[in-house]
């Protein structure tokens, strides 16, 4: 076995032209920096899209929030204008009553004042009439007494 190492035995060499060898760990790394870079890109415009949202959400709950307040303003103001309307109109009706009386019982004197000054008319227009027959008998009683003589 030596004597056919020996003649075999000689130093082999093989050579073979071929591409160099794809470096895998380089082009792995390459892939990973990109997705690593593109999952950045992701997350920042994300984070921007988030803030910009969040943003956009407290302006409009500040805009709503003061909207809100000044609607509740409004509305304890009405409230309060609401009561003194009602208040003036209570002070109105009872005004409105308390000239109405005041207006009867004016009308109920006056009527009375009235019936009593036609009941005087009347009397003296009586008076008057009686005056008058008595004027108008006298005066033919005296015409009589003139034709006497």
């Amino acid at each position: 076995m030596h004597v056919l190492r020996g003649q075999v035995g000689g130093e082999i060499s093989v050579e073979m032209d071929a591409a160099p060898g794809v470096d895998l760990t380089k082009i792995l790394a390459e892939m990973r920096e990109q997705y690593e870079s593109l999952a950045d890109k992701n997350r920042r415009d994300a984070e921007q899209w988030f803030f910009s949202k969040t943003e956009e959400l407290n302006r409009e709950v500040a805009i709503n929030t003061e909207q809100l307040q000044s609607g509740k303003t409004e509305i304890t103001e009405l409230r309060r204008t609401i009561q003194s309307l009602e208040i003036d109109l209570q002070s109105q009706l009872s005004t409105k009553a308390a000239l109405e009386g005041t207006l009867a019982d004016t009308e109920a004197r006056y009527g009375t004042q009235l019936a009593q000054l036609q009941a005087l008319i009347s009397s003296v227009e009586e008076q008057l009439a009686e005056l008058r027959c008595d004027m108008e008998r006298q005066n033919h009683e005296y015409r009589v007494l003139l034709d006497v003589k």
